[in-house]
């Protein structure tokens, strides 16, 4: 294994022996490890280097563990490292403070090195899969945003942030989505909402519509986002297309999934009238059915 390639892990703990026990194991398994005898310690070494996984000391004098792993979970680049806490105490209370911190698991101490060893290497398989996945997804342009049940966001793609800067303040928009979308799935707890969707408006300039796409993590809620901007996405249309306006409105609704009797009820036309301009749409966009005609027009109603 190339130095380039090597895993690393950041264990934090007050004890040299629990330092020395847990480096010893880890370098065995071709991991390369840094260490912190504290929390102030291991904020430092993450300002300079991103660890794959942190070991984490949950009793620690001073900074304990479980501030150290929330002051760790508040920084982007570093929301996505596995953090498991070590402890020597197992009762519940300890658990969960540990897990509403940002810990994904825990180990009792004594350390059982075949136990450490076996969790760190899925825990490093999870996160490479989490971070792969949403490289992709950044990659593909979407507006995707992921939520706790509470309404933290937990990440967003880029393009959500672009989204946002149109209502002037990115950053306060993410919260104010996060927070809606927390009160929207609290309200709709006990329901399947995979097919549901609602408004938002964040600013005077800026409305949105939330699509849910399930549950992604035990705590991450994945939701679409797109602009309900109308007007600008039917200019779009058309001169992408060639378009005119009737035909740009015909189009949106298609891409949103509806059939040629409900855009005629939206629309006040006739189906006769829709299917018509179907044909039009079809000819212009080079395609052969509405399902394509959707694709094509979902490049660009989701550019917004």
């Amino acid at each position: 294994m190339t130095d380039e390639s090597r895993e690393t892990v950041l264990v934090v703990d007050d004890s040299p022996e629990t330092l020395g026990f847990v480096t010893e194991a880890l370098k065995k398994t071709g991991i390369a490890v840094l260490v912190a005898t504290s929390g102030e310690a291991a904020l430092s070494i993450c300002e300079k280097i991103t660890p794959d996984t942190i070991l984490m000391d949950a009793i620690m004098p001073g900074l304990d563990g479980f501030e150290t792993c929330r002051r760790i979970k508040e920084n982007a680049v570093l929301q996505l490292v596995p953090v498991i806490f070590m402890t020597g105490l197992s009762e519940t209370e300890h658990i969960v403070r540990a897990l509403e911190a940002g810990g994904v698991d825990f180990l009792t101490k004594p350390i059982d090195v075949d136990e450490l060893q076996a969790r760190i290497k899925v825990h490093l398989k999870n996160a490479r899969s989490v971070q792969s996945a949403h490289v992709a997804l950044d990659a593909a342009g979407r507006h995707l945003v992921a939520v706790s049940g509470s309404g933290t966001v937990l990440w967003s793609t880029p393009q959500i942030q672009n989204l946002l800067a149109r209502t002037g303040s990115a950053e306060t928009s993410l919260i104010q989505l996060g927070k809606a979308l927390g009160d929207w799935m609290d309200g709709s707890r006990g329901e399947d909402v995979r097919h549901k969707s609602f408004m938002l408006g964040l600013s005077e300039n800026l409305a949105v519509q939330l699509h849910p796409l399930g549950r992604v993590g035990p705590d991450e809620n994945l939701f679409r986002v797109t602009a309900e901007d109308e007007a600008c996405q039917i200019e779009a249309l058309q001169e992408r297309f060639e378009l005119t306006q009737r035909e740009s409105e015909v189009l949106i609704w298609i891409a949103k999934g509806k059939a040629n009797k409900d855009i005629g009820e939206i629309l006040s036309l006739s189906p006769r009238t829709v299917n018509k301009h179907l044909e039009q749409i079809f000819v212009k966009l080079g395609v052969e059915n509405r399902a394509s005609a959707a694709v094509r027009a979902a490049e660009v109603i989701y550019a917004f």
